[in-house]
């Protein structure tokens, strides 16, 4: 792991309706979603997630960046860059990395289809898809620097 990564990790998968979260820690080296936000503006997205800093005092944040088909920016990921820039100027002393996440989106309602089909899901769960995807981004950036 990163240098100065003991504490909790927060992913945000950004979506301009809905925003996935999850939290992982060290220890415990998997993601958990938490309840999605629902963006309803700048400033109370800013506060609500000023807010869950508070409260999990991550030293990392891991943003999904949703690239095109071939690795290149969109529109998408653009806005994600800004949204980006914005909460390292609003918390300058927790890390911010940006996770590629092509196939996360599908990787979720892949999960969420099977635990559907186990019974450990159900429709009205769907509002989580988003936090699961942040989960999926999370278990994604640990992968990737558990085996750098």
């Amino acid at each position: 792991m990163p240098d100065g990564d003991s504490g909790n990790w927060l992913a945000i998968d950004y979506g301009e309706r809905t925003i996935g979260l999850a939290v992982a820690h060290p220890m415990t080296g998997s993601a958990r979603p938490l309840e999605p936000l629902r963006n309803t503006g700048e400033e109370t997205v800013d506060k609500a997630l000023l807010e869950l800093i508070r409260q999990w005092s991550p030293t990392r944040l891991v943003i999904g960046l949703p690239l095109d088909g071939q690795g290149n920016d969109t529109l998408m990921s653009r806005k994600v860059r800004a949204f980006a820039d914005r909460l390292a100027r609003q918390c300058p002393k927790v890390s911010i990395s940006l996770q590629d996440e092509r196939l996360s989106s599908q990787a979720a309602a892949s999960e969420f289809a099977q635990r559907r089909s186990q019974g450990r899901a159900r429709r009205r769960d769907a509002a989580r898809l988003d936090s699961l995807a942040a989960a999926q981004i999370l278990d994604s950036w640990i992968r990737e620097h558990d085996n750098a």
